[in-house]
């Protein structure tokens, strides 16, 4: 299909797809297909959607960590204020007024109409941050903001006592930190769980056109959220496993991560990001092979990326059927020998 008939291609809306969503796939899955009538070429092929198409896909999702925080700086601010009510302090402040010149610098790079629209966790930390982080980019720059509950830190229970957290902290590093449950709190698996209904959200927001009205602009969303629900967010997108997670480094206060459109459609940490700074976080090399693929012009199939960390779940797979009965061969070989 050529660009005008893609021009001229009716898009269905969610509704008439049956109130499908995205998912969590940048492709979109089934639904994609059936939000797109069923045969938009231009879309299904090229991944980079007609101005005229429903699914417009944003250029950048930047995750951010908040700034130092009084509990960063004293553990102790827990035993007398909710974690939610923990503020910035002067330096976390002073680091976010640096990442908003530093997002602003990257979402710039490329020149031409440009804006950002936010996503902020409702904790004090993370709103102060984004207040700070506001400052770098002109108002006409912004389409929106929101708040997010389901990007909230890691519930550690209420008023927390300090020693006790401590202790608690120590068995978490034994018993592991996805599974290991918080008294009266969460785990890593629950924040999971929340951050896979946000998702949904998410390509829900932006199948309907909610953020972004020029398609001639490029969108970029920024996520100010923790470290952990942001480590959780990029775990649930790339579909890595748990004992890939448990690799990962968090964030540093104010630290962010770029996941960027490749030329095939993919979001890649490697666009922006080196593989040198990815084994730093504590990615693997075969989760840096993924990434080099995502930034990547080639396309494979849904069930080739669903096999893409195959040799996390299996010992010395074959490469084919073939291969395996040629080895069975030999060994039936060397039975016939020995007898």
């Amino acid at each position: 299909m050529s660009h005008d008939a893609a021009a001229r291609h009716p898009v269905a809306t969610p509704q008439d797809a049956g109130g499908e969503e995205g998912g969590d796939h940048p492709s979109g899955g089934r639904a994609s297909f059936e939000l797109f009538g069923g045969d938009c070429r231009f879309c299904e092929m090229t991944r980079q959607h007609h101005p005229q198409c429903a699914r417009r896909l944003p250029k950048r999702i930047i995750l951010v960590r908040h700034g130092e925080s009084q509990g960063n700086l004293d553990m102790s601010a827990y035993t007398t204020t909710p974690d939610y009510r923990i503020p910035l302090t002067a330096l976390g402040a002073e680091q976010a007024r640096a990442a908003g010149r530093g997002i602003r610098d990257v979402v710039a790079s490329g020149g031409g109409n440009w804006k950002v629209y936010f996503y902020v966790s409702p904790y004090a930390r993370t709103r102060a941050t984004l207040r700070e982080i506001g400052c770098a980019f002109p108002r006409d720059r912004i389409i929106g903001a929101r708040e997010e509950c389901r990007v909230r830190e890691q519930d550690f229970g209420n008023f927390q006592v300090e020693e006790r957290m401590r202790a608690v902290k120590e068995t978490r590093q034994r018993f592991g930190r996805f599974f290991f449950r918080f008294p009266e709190g969460e785990s890593a698996a629950d924040v999971f769980d929340r951050v896979a209904s946000f998702l949904e959200s998410l390509w829900r927001d932006i199948d309907m056109g909610r953020l972004d009205q020029d398609p001639s602009c490029e969108t970029n969303l920024v996520i100010v959220s923790h470290g952990l629900t942001s480590r959780v967010f990029l775990m649930k997108w790339f579909k890595w496993t748990v004992d890939q997670f448990e690799r990962l480094n968090n964030f540093e206060n104010c630290e962010f991560r770029v996941m960027q459109l490749g030329p095939g459609g993919e979001y890649s940490l490697l666009v922006h990001h080196t593989k040198e700074e990815l084994e730093q976080w504590g990615m693997s090399r075969e989760m840096i092979a993924d990434q080099q693929w995502r930034a990547s012009t080639n396309r494979r199939s849904w069930a080739q990326e669903c096999s893409s960390f195959i040799d996390s779940f299996f010992d010395d797979p074959k490469d084919s059927e073939s291969s395996s009965e040629e080895e069975e061969e030999k060994e039936n070989g060397k039975i016939d020998e020995l007898d």
